[in-house]
């Protein structure tokens, strides 16, 4: 026969306030019988915010990784409105939404936490075919580079850019030879059409930011606000590689503004309100 619990375990229990936790995943059984089958993988539906998880096993044994996969947010209210932030970084919500490669390594790592890590932490395209084994010069000295790679980034709030960083390190010997950036507004609805269509997206649209700009290998380059062409509101980029190669990170520093880009399931609707002492064309 059992016992009761004491007052000190359930005390201990309450501490724990179990009813306050929403359920995220259901008690799911688990496959560890091949390495192949070890990775579990659970959707999730909630569209809430959250700053804690808490994995519970049954009954007992070992766990060897969590990963927890979302999208990441900041209290923009709780910014210094002096102070620049990175409006693409990863971990305040800004994500890659569109590509035209990533054959060894996805757009979305180059704006990853912290510095890289090695060359597999960031953008890698493979060698674009259409490129000749000696690339020439014209008559202005410059290489002339067929084609170009691109990324498309949804910032993590609408903002002005103020300050780029490319940072090519570890790529040494497969760095591009230039880069350029373009912003545009877009609503939710014309995001969602623009990755169905490839970004596919009129020319007309985008707006130079960075102008082509060369780069060297394995070397962090920033350019500040006197080499950028563009002081408007934005809320995506596109980061252009030419002609193809390896980025390990991109940081888009600036000011976030009150315009605001509405989520899915929000508003269908897009509310412009810039705040006084940005240069703006809206």
């Amino acid at each position: 026969m059992g016992v009761a619990a004491t007052p000190e375990e359930l005390e201990a229990v309450a501490e724990l306030r179990s009813s306050d936790w929403d359920l995220l995943v259901p008690m799911t059984e688990l496959k560890p019988e091949k390495p192949a089958s070890s990775h579990n993988y659970f959707p999730v539906n909630s569209q809430q915010k959250w700053t804690h998880v808490r994995l519970n096993m049954f009954p007992d044994g070992g766990i060897a990784r969590l990963r927890v996969y979302g999208v990441g947010h900041k209290d923009w209210t709780a910014a210094d409105p002096k102070e620049p932030l990175d409006l693409v970084a990863m971990a305040y919500g800004g994500a890659c939404v569109g590509f035209s490669n990533a054959h060894f390594g996805h757009p979305n790592k180059m704006i990853g936490v912290g510095p890289p890590r090695s060359a597999a932490d960031g953008w890698e395209t493979a060698r674009r075919p259409d490129r000749p084994p000696v690339l020439e010069l014209n008559g202005d000295g410059e290489l002339l580079i067929p084609g170009c790679e691109w990324a498309v980034f949804r910032l993590a709030h609408p903002g002005v850019i103020t300050q780029i960083e490319v940072d090519t390190t570890y790529f040494k010997g497969n760095s591009p030879a230039s880069c350029s950036l373009d912003g545009c507004i877009l609503t939710t609805q014309e995001e969602e059409d623009m990755i169905r269509q490839k970004w596919d997206l009129p020319g007309h649209r985008w707006k130079a930011l960075l102008p082509v700009t060369q780069l060297s290998p394995h070397r962090s380059h920033v350019l500040d606000s006197l080499t950028l062409e563009l002081q408007d509101v934005v809320t995506h980029a596109r980061l252009t590689i030419c002609p193809d190669g390896g980025v390990s990170r991109l940081r888009l520093k600036g000011f976030p503004s009150s315009i605001c880009l509405l989520r899915p399931r929000d508003k269908p609707m897009m509310r412009f309100s810039v705040k006084a002492g940005f240069r703006s064309n809206l």
